[in-house]
């Protein structure tokens, strides 16, 4: 089984840029995804974008494309989340999740077969 855990959260200033990881420990990543969600107070969760760790295919919300990069580590087991041009819509705890099999990531980033959640790290978008 995986294990993971987010950091990289903070406070920034609309427009700012901020990079959060999720190092993974435990099992083989050979052929699992990783996404990020998000949830803000009184919201849903949604998806923010995911990676297929074998190929690195990827695939980003609408809401993020051209803002956010997902990237992978592979001799640190660590993916990030690149986000720049931060809105204080952005505000949000962010969780970093893993899917048994690379499929689950999808262009729908649906959190559906994401069975392994890390603890979440709060970004925040406010000036």
């Amino acid at each position: 089984q995986v294990q993971l855990v987010e950091s990289g959260g903070g406070l920034v200033q609309p427009g700012g840029s901020l990079r959060l990881s999720c190092v993974a420990s435990g099992d083989t990543l050979d052929n699992v995804a990783i996404g990020w969600f998000r949830q803000a107070p009184g919201k849903e969760r949604e998806g923010v974008s995911c990676v297929r760790y074998r190929d690195t295919v990827a695939y980003y919300a609408d809401s993020v494309k051209d803002r956010f990069s997902i990237s992978r580590d592979s001799a640190k087991r660590t993916v990030y989340l690149q986000m720049g041009s931060l809105k204080p819509e952005d505000t949000a705890v962010y969780y970093c999740a893993a899917a048994r099999y690379a499929d689950f990531c999808s262009p729908y980033v649906s959190s559906t077969g994401y069975r392994t959640w890390g603890q979440g790290t709060q970004v925040t978008v406010s000036s």
